[in-house]
C-alpha cells in the first residue's frame, strides 16, 4: 500500500501537470467564460437601453442612471423631479431582475463549469491510478475483502484529489509563516495515514502454527493495546498505533504461559477467560470500561482467534483453580502431570549423554569425556533420590555442567572429566552450606551434644533434613525418653510445647499403639513416658523417627543401653514394621560428618529402612569409608530388627526384658494403689 499510494501520488501530480490536461483544462474554462460573457455583454446592452451602466462591487452588480451618456452623480439624481427619480427607480427595480436572472444564469453555467471541470479531472485520475489498482487487484483477486477495500480506497482517492495534486517534496518560502507551513504538512502528513496498513501481526517467517510463549502475561502484552502520541498539547492516536499482544501472534497455534505469572496481573485471568469463550479478542485499554465519562478515541473491531492456550503451572494452582474456578475446568480439560525423574536405563543414559552434548555444542562449552558423564548422571541421580533414577530438573544439571566446563577451561584442558564435574558440585554445595557449616561447627565444640560412641539407657541418634531452600543436608539429633509409674502414657513433649507437627504427633500415637499392642495384652501398661528432641527449637515434624523413639522408650523401660555410636532412621507401623523415609541419603552423610569431626572409630554406622537402599546415591567419600569399614549402614526390615543392631541383644530376649522391667511397674503401682486404699 505504500508503494501503491506512493506511485498514485507521483501518477496524479504528473498527469495533472501535463500539457494536454492543461489544454483540455483551459478549453472548458475559456468556453464557460465566453458564455458567461455573452450573458453579461447582453445585460449591459439591455442596461444601456434602459439609460443605466452597471458597476460591479463586492456587494453585487448595482445599476447607475445616465445622463448624456455618462453616469449621473448623487448631486444631479437628487436633482430630478419625484416623476423622474421614480420613474429611474421603476426602471432600475425591472432591470434589477434582469441581472438577478443573468447572475443565475452564470451561477449554473459555474456549477457546470465545475462539474465538467471535475469530470475532466477524475477521468484524467482514473486513467492515471487505474492501471496501478489493476495490478495491485490482479495480485488479490482470491481476496474479495482486499478487493472491497482497494475500489474504497481508489474512490477516496478520487474524492481528494486536491491534497495528491500537491507535491509533498515542495519546500514552503520565508520563515514568517513557519510554524503554520509545518502544522499544514504535518496535517496533509496524517490524511495520508488512512491509506497505510498496520501490520499487526507477521508470521511470514513462522513454519507451522505459531507457537508463542510470553514470559511477562500482563494485560496489554497479552491482548494488545491503543497507543497515543502526544500533539499541540492533545494525546492523539490512530488505528496504526493498534499494537498487537500474544494472543494474537499465537492466533491458529499455542499460547504458553506461566500460571504464576498470569495471576499477577489482576485483569488478564477474566479477559482470557473470555476471549476463550467468546472466541474474539478485543483490542482495548484497561481504563476504556471504568471511566465515569467515556473520551473519545477509537475502537477496534474484534479479531476472531483460535489458539490452544498451555498453562504451565504447579498442582497447587491447579487444585485451586480446579476447586474455586467453574470456568478453568470448562476451558482447560487436558491435564498434563510431569514427573521431576525417569527411570534410569541403557536408553536413558544415552539420551542423557546426548543431552549434555547438545548444551556444550549451543553454549560453547568443553565438551565432557566419558568420566565427566558418568559424574553428571550421578549426580542426576542424587538429585532424584533414587539409584534407579534420572533427575529431569534440567536447570540444575545445566549448571553444574556450565560451573565443570568452567573449572577445566581455568586449568587449560581441553575436555571436562569427572574430577571438575565433582569439584562444580563441591563448589556449589560450599556456596550454600552455611547454615550446615555453623550446626556441625556447634557440634565440634559441644554446643549441640551428639555422641557417636558409647552406649546409653533412654538415648539414641535419630536423623533429620534441613532444607534451607537451594539446600538439603542431614543433621544427627539425640532424641532421649524418660519412663516413670502412672497412668498417662506416652507424651510427647515437642506437642506439649507446641512444637510438633501432624505427623510427627501421628507417628507418637502409632508408637503407643504398638506398645499397647506387644506389652499390654495381659496387663495394663501402668508408666508415664516423655520422650524429646534434645537441643531442638525449630520444631519437628515427619514420621521417620519413630524407629528411634520406639528404641529410646523400651531401652528406658528396660534399662538395656543403646549404641551411640549408630544413628537410625524409619518410620513404623503398628505392627512393628519399618517404613521407608525420605532424605535417606542426606541423613546418613550428616551423621558421618558428625563421625568425622568426632573421630572414627570404626564401629560407626546409621540404621535404616531396607526399602531406602535404592535411594542411597552417597558422596563418593562415604562410600570409600564404607568400603574401607570405617563407617557402616546397615537396613532392617522390622523393628526387632532395628534392636538387635542398637542394643546387640536378641530381640526375644530384648522383649523378655521389657515385658519384666513393665510387670515389676505394672506390680509396683498396684501395691501404691492398695496401699492407698
Amino acid at each position: 500500500m505504500e508503494k501503491l499510494i506512493s506511485e498514485v501520488r507521483r501518477e496524479i501530480i504528473r498527469i495533472f501537470d501535463d500539457e494536454n490536461f492543461e489544454n483540455q483544462k483551459q478549453a472548458l474554462i475559456d468556453r464557460y467564460q465566453r458564455a458567461s460573457l455573452e450573458l453579461f455583454e447582453k445585460l449591459d446592452e439591455i442596461a444601456k437601453a434602459e439609460g443605466f451602466t452597471l458597476q460591479r462591487t463586492p456587494q453585487g452588480i448595482i445599476t447607475i442612471p445616465l445622463k448624456d451618456g455618462k453616469p449621473m452623480s448623487q448631486e444631479e439624481f437628487e436633482a430630478l423631479s419625484d416623476e423622474d427619480r421614480k420613474a429611474l427607480e421603476e426602471k432600475g427595480r425591472s432591470l434589477q431582475a434582469r441581472i438577478d436572472e443573468t447572475m443565475r444564469k452564470v451561477r449554473a453555467l459555474d456549477k457546470q463549469a465545475r462539474e465538467e471541470l471535475g469530470r475532466l479531472e477524475r477521468n484524467a485520475a482514473l486513467a492515471a491510478v487505474n492501471p496501478l489498482f489493476e495490478e495491485a487487484a490482479v495480485k488479490y483477486a482470491a481476496f474479495d475483502e482486499i478487493i472491497s477495500y482497494l475500489k474504497s480506497v481508489k474512490e477516496d482517492i478520487i474524492k481528494n484529489l486536491t491534497l495528491f495534486r500537491t507535491d509533498r517534496r515542495e519546500k514552503p518560502e520565508g520563515d514568517d509563516r513557519q510554524i503554520l507551513n509545518i502544522a499544514q504538512n504535518a496535517s496533509q502528513e496524517d490524511f495520508f495515514l488512512r491509506y497505510r496498513i498496520n501490520v499487526f501481526v507477521d508470521n511470514r517467517a513462522t513454519k507451522g502454527a505459531p507457537v508463542v510463549f510470553e514470559a511477562n502475561p500482563t494485560y496489554y502484552n497479552l491482548f494488545g493495546k491503543i497507543e497515543g502520541k502526544a500533539q499541540f498539547g492533545a494525546i492523539t492516536t490512530d488505528f496504526t498505533m493498534i499494537k498487537s499482544g500474544a494472543i494474537h501472534r499465537a492466533n491458529g497455534g499455542y499460547l504458553m504461559l506461566q500460571a504464576s505469572d498470569l495471576f499477577k496481573d489482576p485483569y488478564a485471568w477474566d479477559t482470557l477467560k473470555r476471549t476463550l469463550k467468546n472466541g474474539e479478542a478485543w483490542v482495548e485499554n484497561i481504563g476504556e470500561q471504568y471511566r465515569t465519562v467515556p473520551t473519545v478515541t477509537i475502537k477496534p473491531e474484534p479479531i476472531p482467534v483460535k489458539v490452544k492456550v498451555v498453562l504451565i503451572g504447579t498442582p497447587y494452582i491447579y487444585s485451586l483453580l480446579n476447586a474455586y474456578d467453574e470456568d478453568f475446568r470448562k476451558l482447560f480439560k487436558i491435564k498434563v502431570d510431569f514427573d521431576v525423574e525417569m527411570d534410569r536405563t541403557p536408553e536413558n543414559l544415552k539420551r542423557y549423554a546426548a543431552f549434555i552434548c547438545h548444551i556444550c555444542q549451543n553454549e560453547g562449552l568443553i565438551h565432557f569425556e566419558p568420566s565427566g558423564v558418568a559424574r553428571v548422571v550421578d549426580y542426576s541421580s542424587r538429585l532424584a533420590e533414587d539409584k534407579k533414577k534420572l533427575s529431569t530438573r534440567f536447570n540444575e544439571i545445566v549448571e553444574v555442567l556450565y560451573e565443570a566446563a568452567a573449572w577445566a577451561a581455568i586449568d587449560g584442558r581441553s575436555s571436562v572429566t569427572g574430577e571438575y564435574v565433582d569439584k562444580a558440585i563441591e563448589e556449589k554445595i560450599y556456596r550454600s552450606n552455611r547454615v550446615e557449616e555453623k550446626l556441625f561447627s556447634m557440634i565440634e565444640r559441644g554446643e549441640i551434644l551428639v555422641e557417636t560412641s558409647g552406649t546409653a539407657v533412654g538415648q539414641i541418634n535419630g536423623l533429620s533434613v534441613l532444607d534451607v531452600g537451594d539446600y538439603i543436608f542431614g543433621q544427627p539429633s539425640r532424641i532421649t525418653a524418660r519412663t516413670y509409674l502412672g497412668d498417662e502414657g506416652v507424651i510427647n513433649i515437642e506437642r506439649e510445647a507446641k512444637m510438633s507437627g501432624h505427623i510427627h504427633d501421628k507417628a507418637v500415637m502409632i508408637l503407643a499403639g504398638f506398645l499397647g499392642e506387644r506389652y499390654a495384652r495381659e496387663m495394663p501398661l501402668a508408666i508415664s513416658a516423655s520422650i524429646a528432641f534434645e537441643q531442638n527449637y525449630g520444631g519437628i515434624e515427619g514420621d521417620s523417627a519413630t524407629c528411634a523413639e520406639l528404641i529410646a522408650l523400651l531401652s528406658s523401660i528396660s534399662g538395656i543401653p543403646v549404641r551411640q555410636d549408630l544413628a537410625i532412621t524409619g518410620s513404623l507401623d503398628q505392627q512393628g514394621h519399618v517404613q521407608p523415609v525420605g532424605g535417606t541419603t542426606y541423613k546418613i552423610e550428616g551423621f558421618y560428618h558428625a563421625c568425622k569431626i568426632k573421630g572414627f572409630t570404626g564401629t560407626q554406622g546409621v540404621v535404616i529402612p531396607c526399602q531406602n537402599v535404592d535411594n542411597l546415591m552417597l558422596k563418593p567419600e562415604v562410600v570409600e569409608a564404607v568400603e574401607q569399614g570405617r563407617f557402616h549402614i546397615y537396613s532392617v526390615q522390622t523393628i526387632d530388627d532395628a534392636i538387635e543392631i542398637m542394643t546387640g541383644m536378641s530381640a526375644e530376649k530384648f522383649h523378655a526384658k521389657v515385658m519384666e522391667s513393665l510387670a515389676k511397674m505394672a506390680e509396683t503401682a498396684r501395691e501404691f494403689a492398695d496401699g492407698e486404699r
